[in-house]
């Protein structure tokens, strides 16, 4: 922890842990895959819209351009110019050097095309890459390999034979968040694994509430780290679901087996999964991708979500898939906005300069190595 005179203000996290990230792709990007990759959406709109106006767009001009050795708020086509003058490997090395993230925790399920590694991810910094494995995809191997009717030892043993530090539910994407406040019986699980049926091409997606809820269930009795995917996310989601009041029931069930259970991302939902992490020794929460997609306006965001989590437990994360600027601007855009806020506070008289390097250090990584014991 520092005090400095930078853009990041006063106090500056030096090791970030991230944890929860993707790795990044492996092709070259023309404008329109670029634009993709860029937020939440899938491509620009069909009437002459770009996704550089936005407040990520700018961010990305702002901050981004300068590691390019452009100008700030360099123009799209000469950023994008400049991006294929260096390639790839070298736009990659800059930004993720750049981040002062430390220890990478990756979600190694989301594979929509072939991507780099955790290892390959944390080289860029000097840094340690960690596995978060997905436990819908780790079912959905499981019934590839036609292995139904013995399901759940399977699973167990697939869990137990994995390196990560931690498992995921996407449960939010296909059944919403309200996970039953008990695991599933056997019967249920074998009727319900009896509805999954191969999709064409063969491969099997797992949107079953008994199904889904068996599987976070199961990672809670192995004593895993547990994140959900909560709130924002591209339009396969029903964000009406996947609001965190939704777990509620689950989370009280849980809570004497003091497994951590992270909330990512939040937005909209921030305040609310402030309050569960408040209410539950057990849930820890974060503002993942918003932060960057609000871009200069996100400092809001996490100020909104201090009002009520505890210090010690908030942690950091990008959520950045594919681009090596998300990495980037997750990591500035949030030490800038904690800073503002911490800033604000001390000069207020709220807290004093001590305090404020403390909870930097909480939120920058020392919650996220105590959870994970990385």
């Amino acid at each position: 922890m520092s005090e400095t005179g930078d853009e990041h203000g006063r106090f500056v996290t030096d090791a970030l842990v991230d944890h929860h990230c993707h790795a990044l792709v492996q092709r070259k990007l023309d404008r329109s895959a670029f634009e993709a990759l860029l937020n939440e959406g899938e491509s620009p709109g069909p009437l002459g819209t770009t996704f550089f106006d936005s407040m990520l767009g700018l961010s990305v001009r702002r901050w981004c351009a300068p590691l390019l050795d452009l100008e700030p708020l360099a123009l799209p086509d000469e950023y994008l110019a400049r991006r294929r003058e260096l390639g790839r490997a070298e736009v990659d090395r800059r930004f993720v050097a750049a981040t002062g993230v430390h220890d990478f925790v990756v979600d190694t399920g989301f594979q929509p095309e072939p991507v780099g590694s955790a290892a390959d991810l944390a080289s860029l910094t000097g840094g340690v890459g960690h596995e978060v494995v997905r436990l819908e995809s780790v079912g959905e191997t499981l019934l590839a390999a036609d292995v139904a009717a013995d399901f759940a030892d399977q699973l167990v043993a697939a869990l137990e034979s994995t390196m990560a530090v931690g498992a995921k539910s996407v449960a939010a994407y296909r059944v919403g968040l309200e996970l039953p406040a008990a695991k599933p019986s056997m019967d249920e699980l074998v009727a319900a694994l009896g509805k999954v049926q191969p999709q064409p091409g063969g491969a099997f997606r797992i949107a079953e509430p008994v199904i889904n809820g068996y599987l976070a269930w199961t990672a809670i009795e192995m004593g895993m780290p547990l994140q959900f995917h909560v709130g924002y996310g591209d339009r396969d989601v029903n964000l009406l679901d996947c609001d965190p009041l939704r777990l509620t029931a689950f989370l009280r069930a849980t809570q004497d087996r003091g497994v951590p259970i992270m909330l990512l991302h939040n937005y909209p939902f921030h305040r609310h999964a402030a309050y569960l992490a408040q209410v539950f020794d057990h849930v820890f929460m974060d503002v993942g991708l918003a932060v960057h997609n609000s871009g200069a306006l996100s400092a809001s965001i996490i100020r909104e979500s201090l009002e009520l989590v505890p210090f010690a437990k908030m942690l950091y994360s990008s959520d950045a898939f594919g681009l090596s600027e998300l990495h980037y601007l997750g990591a500035r855009l949030f030490r800038r906005g904690l800073s503002s806020v911490l800033e604000g506070l001390v000069d207020q008289g709220e807290m004093t300069t001590g305090d404020a390097e403390r909870v930097a250090g909480l939120i920058g990584g020392d919650n996220a190595r105590r959870v994970y014991r990385i």
